[in-house]
């Protein structure tokens, strides 16, 4: 009942500032404003490729300005998108899920979700904007058994757990699954990646950090990557290659949170997800 990653929300001290920062970086545009009550936000929402991010300022006490107290600017919660709205909503009261409906979306706490903070709306068709294709993936980061969450998962969401496509990292020192929805026409998923406390890592201290279960990072894909590197070179950004160099990395790279506002960022060039993604026969090869 998900069908695409839809969009992402950033906690922001101020929305103006941060709406600059996404342009500079990511070329995103400014699209509309917006408020929540259930928040107790402003939001300026922008468009990014086929996706959109919601840049979220606190208008006062309420679960943004509680999570900047706490965390700071960062990534607040991971956005979908369903055909059947209405029937998840139903679905989510019958199983006894606390929600928050608001405006045509479904707000769902971590405690929901293994603290993976959810925002669901009805699914819109775009036209892609810029260099950016869309968002499609945000990551649970785990100390739960990654088995158990899928479990979950499959049952809050009425998903497919044969399409789903198991991950492990010695790099990144992780096990899991990528929850496709509908491989192999979209690599919309959620990543669910069990850390271990014997397994020193980044994603780990993360973990760590947040006390558990957590919303970690998203992913864009590119069908720009050369152009949209050379973009974030430009804005100053530290990025991280996929393979050692950036200087001739032209497939993937992180950029650091400290460049889009606590927002952890990977992105890959067209079809190259599918590699870790059980199809590495749809990876396009690069072109010289």
């Amino acid at each position: 009942m998900l069908d695409r990653v839809d969009r992402m929300l950033i906690a922001v001290k101020d929305r103006a500032r941060a709406a600059e920062t996404f342009a500079t970086m990511l070329g995103a545009r400014p699209d509309r404003e917006s408020e929540s009550a259930h928040l107790n936000a402003r939001r300026t929402v922008m468009r990014l490729g086929e996706s959109e991010l919601e840049l979220c300022e606190p208008a006062g006490a309420g679960p943004v300005q509680d999570f900047i107290d706490r965390w700071g600017e960062g990534l607040f919660a991971a956005g979908y998108a369903s055909t059947r709205l209405e029937a998840l909503a139903e679905r989510l009261r019958g199983l006894g899920v606390p929600f928050t409906r608001e405006a045509g979306q479904l707000h769902l706490p971590g405690t929901s979700t293994f603290g993976f903070p959810m925002v669901i709306s009805t699914l819109v068709e775009r036209e892609r904007e810029g260099q950016v294709s869309f968002l499609y993936e945000a990551t649970n980061t785990l100390a739960t058994d990654w088995r158990v969450v899928a479990a979950r998962y499959s049952e809050l969401f009425d998903l497919d757990a044969s399409r789903f496509s198991p991950i492990a990292s010695g790099r990144f020192g992780y096990e899991g699954t990528l929850t496709l929805f509908d491989p192999p026409a979209r690599l919309d998923r959620v990543e669910l990646s069990q850390t271990f406390a014997d397994r020193p890592s980044a994603m780990r201290r993360f973990v760590d950090r947040r006390g558990g279960d957590s919303l970690y990072m998203c992913y864009i894909e590119t069908h720009d990557f050369d152009g949209l590197k050379q973009r974030l070179l430009e804005a100053g950004a530290t990025l991280t290659p996929r393979g050692g160099d950036i200087a001739t990395e032209r497939e993937g790279l992180w950029v650091h949170p400290k460049n889009l506002h606590g927002l952890l960022l990977g992105v890959s060039r067209t079809t190259l997800a599918w590699e870790w993604s059980g199809r590495p026969a749809l990876v396009t090869p690069l072109a010289d």
